[in-house]
């Protein structure tokens, strides 16, 4: 341990975590943690999007309209944003740890639960408390997996965890195939439910509360010790050792909103919350008309459903393979995709290439999207002091989902407004235009060393 990481102040020692944590590599407690992540974010994907598939055998035995699958629908992604808001609040509270464990029972008992439910009172009710826990699960997943990790490595971390929520709405589709037609859709939430519940026992025995947590409020500091030990036996943390961090402020007061506009937040949370609804738009503008638009060209309906699953996958990989750029040389990376869709998106809705070349460039550019949604996502918590970013997250998560309620509002209106279908690509290209000026602007205003303060230094430890 170096004089950088350790003071001696009347005889004991004072630790910076932050300079611990960031001095290091990976082992296999972060890959534990990480593990479990992905783990639960993948039955989190899985059952927001079983919904849009087990829909159709909702409506054959309920003989639900199509207004009345749209409101089940949008009672979950109602429950989403608030959960994010709640949830936040509740982890900058009490803890990661124990709000992620409740957040994973409780929405493993609600998918149980909507197999039991038998009209659409129920069903609308389900969806919302459903949608309440699956929207406080990811940026809790992501705000403890950053607090321990390098800062080098925070966006491609985050990202990879974001890897296991795309395997898991992809994978909605064909266990709804392969359970429901002989066991009906019932079976799908049963399965979800368990396997959910199963990952929530998981995370009770070996989910670990963030250090840096506990040091930024000065609480259950003995915990925090004992934790450090488990990340790495070397750092010897000691009964008598005190422990600060030095490359953020200490904040022990409660959150308030006020939090994510202090300083030059101010310009950054407005940027973070426009440029990942603007992305959640165009996302769920593409995955909730993508397949029927590719009908609407004469695909049939198999190869479009395959097409849209596929390049959703792909846009996972690319995402991950962006973010080491994203943390070799900041939000200026994220960028990228996006700039890269809009002549694409171009090109394909204005016409500019034979008909025959459809499936491989919607392929291409649903997969730059969805990459550059990933690369939203993993900075829109990675600014934000310890104390308060699961709020950051948290609120940019809801904020977004405002995005992914307009995004089917609005392809309904490109779609019924008379143009041909195929422009619906040249329309949806405004909304990586539009990611692409805001994550330049992230840019430059992060650029400011105090966005970045492990390339500084730490600060000296704070008068006892």
């Amino acid at each position: 341990m170096s004089q950088e990481q350790v003071q001696d102040a009347q005889g004991g020692r004072r630790i910076d975590v932050a300079r611990l944590l960031n001095d290091r590599k990976l082992n296999a407690f972060n890959i534990k943690l990480i593990c479990l992540s992905w783990l639960i974010t993948a039955f989190d994907g899985f059952d927001q999007m079983m919904i849009s598939f087990t829909a159709p055998y909702m409506r054959d035995e309920f003989s639900l309209t199509n207004g009345e699958i749209g409101y089940i629908v949008s009672a979950g992604i109602a429950g989403m944003l608030a959960g994010g808001f709640l949830f936040s609040w509740i982890a900058d509270r009490i803890g990661r740890r124990p709000t992620i464990i409740a957040t994973a029972f409780l929405f493993g008992v609600l998918t149980l639960a909507t197999a039991f439910a038998h009209n659409v009172p129920q069903l609308l009710a389900l969806r919302f408390a459903d949608g309440l826990a699956i929207g406080g699960m990811l940026p809790l997943a992501w705000a403890l997996n950053i607090e321990f990790v390098p800062a080098h490595v925070r966006a491609t971390v985050v990202t990879t965890i974001m890897m296991g929520y795309a395997v898991g709405t992809s994978s909605a589709g064909p266990l709804t195939n392969l359970l429901a037609p002989d066991h009906g859709w019932q079976a799908v939430y049963i399965a979800g439910g368990f396997g959910t519940l199963v990952c929530a026992v998981a995370l009770l025995f070996f989910l670990p509360e963030s250090v840096r947590f506990l040091v930024s409020r000065q609480i259950k500091l003995p915990l925090a010790r004992d934790t450090l030990n488990r990340v790495d036996a070397a750092f010897d943390i000691r009964e008598t050792d005190g422990l600060y961090l030095g490359d953020e402020p200490a904040i022990r007061h409660k959150f308030h909103v006020s939090d994510l506009f202090a300083g030059k937040l101010a310009w950054l949370t407005p940027l973070i919350w426009f440029g990942y609804a603007v992305s959640s738009l165009g996302i769920y503008f593409a995955s909730s008309w993508g397949p029927l638009i590719l009908e609407f060209l004469e695909v049939d309906r198999q190869t479009a459903a395959t097409v849209t699953a596929f390049s959703g996958l792909l846009g996972a990989a690319a995402g991950l393979a962006l973010m080491r750029f994203t943390d070799r040389y900041g939000p200026i990376a994220v960028a990228v995709f996006p700039a890269i869709s809009v002549p694409i998106l171009l090109i394909l809705g204005l016409e500019m290439v034979d008909r025959s070349y459809l499936l491989p460039m919607v392929v291409l550019t649903t997969t730059v999207i969805a990459g550059g949604h990933f690369g939203i996502q993993s900075i829109c918590g990675i600014f934000y002091p310890s104390a308060i970013r699961a709020s950051g997250a948290g609120w940019a998560s809801s904020i977004a989902k405002v995005g992914g309620v307009l995004g089917p509002v609005v392809g309904a209106i490109v779609l019924s407004s008379g143009l041909p279908i195929i422009r619906s690509y040249a329309v949806l290209a405004i909304c990586p235009a539009v990611l692409a000026v805001v994550a330049l602007a992230i840019a430059r205003v992060t650029r400011d060393p105090s966005f970045h303060p492990e390339a500084r230094g730490t600060r000296p430890a704070p008068a006892e």
